[in-house]
């Protein structure tokens, strides 16, 4: 759950303003969502310079103040930025600054990683940005992390996004962070997009995406998604598929952006995800039923693809916890009002 109840999450906005990318942020935090219950984000636009603020496609932005709106806001979201060599006010990286020090949290999209660097505050940490700049934030700031393949970075306090589009991705999981993995869904169903996204942005990189799968290999991975207690091969996927292993590697890797191997596992984690989320089932039991055997192992793999124990995991995530520390903040709010 978020620090604060109600917690305000401000939106930078500039000339020469990057609208998609704000539209993605104030679609997640900006839209009234009632059936969110009370605590729900708080949202506020606020430019960081004076003058007129322009976006692209020749909008004009007003916005709700200025660089005040940072001393108070609990999530400071940077949607792009004028272009990777463009210097950031001055008082605008003051802001940030002060910001993270007192606790908000910086969630810059795209381009916006440019500005965090020239904060300082990424320096040591991992970021990511577009595949398209990734060596540019490199070079200039050799003190990063740069993580080529991610869509999103989660740094804690600092998190970062690759392409645009990422930026719904790491908006979701901002959520996910804050309300849960049920609020997260019903924020995506809302959007009509994926709670979560496997793979990285190197399937994007320099080649057009793949227009649909086959008709067999789609039956296939369905099969697989729902039998992922069995023993996956390579070699027994591609007899599943009546098609040579080269040929399914290089097919799966065109939809999926993943090696088989790399896939499957991908998919064992998400549904351990939601067996952590959803039900109480003991480790060794969901260990079982994803096909990564003990539960040791399944320890292991799940900390390392996902970053958390699966205790931890369950802790932070599990639905019918968030739910009951929400009604419980609801009331404390009701109180309070």
């Amino acid at each position: 759950m978020p620090k604060n109840i109600n917690p305000l999450v401000a939106i930078t906005v500039y000339d020469q303003l990057c609208t998609f990318e704000f539209g993605c942020a104030f679609e997640v935090f900006g839209l009234s969502r009632p059936e969110m219950g009370p605590n729900w984000y708080r949202c506020a636009t606020a430019a960081i310079e004076p003058g007129a603020i322009r976006g692209a496609g020749g909008l004009t932005v007003s916005s709700d103040g200025g660089l005040e709106i940072l001393d108070r806001a609990d999530t400071i979201v940077i949607p792009g930025w004028r272009g990777p060599d463009t210097q950031a006010p001055a008082p605008f990286l003051d802001a940030l600054r002060k910001a993270h020090t007192r606790g908000a949290r910086l969630v810059s999209i795209c381009g916006g990683a440019f500005v965090l660097a020239q904060t300082g505050l990424l320096s040591g940490k991992r970021a990511t940005t577009h595949w398209h700049h990734l060596e540019r934030l490199a070079t200039a700031y050799p003190d990063i992390d740069v993580e080529p393949h991610s869509l999103y970075v989660d740094e804690d306090d600092i998190l970062t996004s690759a392409g645009s589009a990422a930026g719904l991705d790491l908006c979701i999981h901002v959520v996910r962070k804050d309300f849960g993995a049920k609020a997260a869904n019903s924020v995506a169903r809302r959007l009509v997009i994926a709670a979560h996204r496997e793979g990285g942005q190197t399937q994007f990189i320099e080649r057009p995406v793949a227009a649909r799968s086959t008709t067999r290999l789609s039956a296939l991975l369905d099969t697989i998604r729902g039998s992922l207690a069995q023993q996956w091969s390579v070699q027994r996927m591609a007899d599943e598929a009546c098609i040579s292993v080269r040929s399914l590697q290089r097919h799966i890797r065109e939809v999926t952006g993943s090696a088989p191997g790399e896939w499957l596992q991908n998919e064992r984690l998400a549904r351990a995800r939601e067996l952590l989320e959803e039900t109480s089932l003991p480790v060794s039991v969901i260990a079982t039923q994803i096909g990564l055997g003990s539960a040791t192992n399944f320890r292991h793999h799940f900390r390392a693809g996902v970053g958390l124990p699966p205790a931890a995991y369950r802790s932070r995530f599990r639905v019918a916890d968030i739910d009951k520390q929400s009604r419980t903040l609801g009331q404390m709010n009701s109180k309070a009002i």
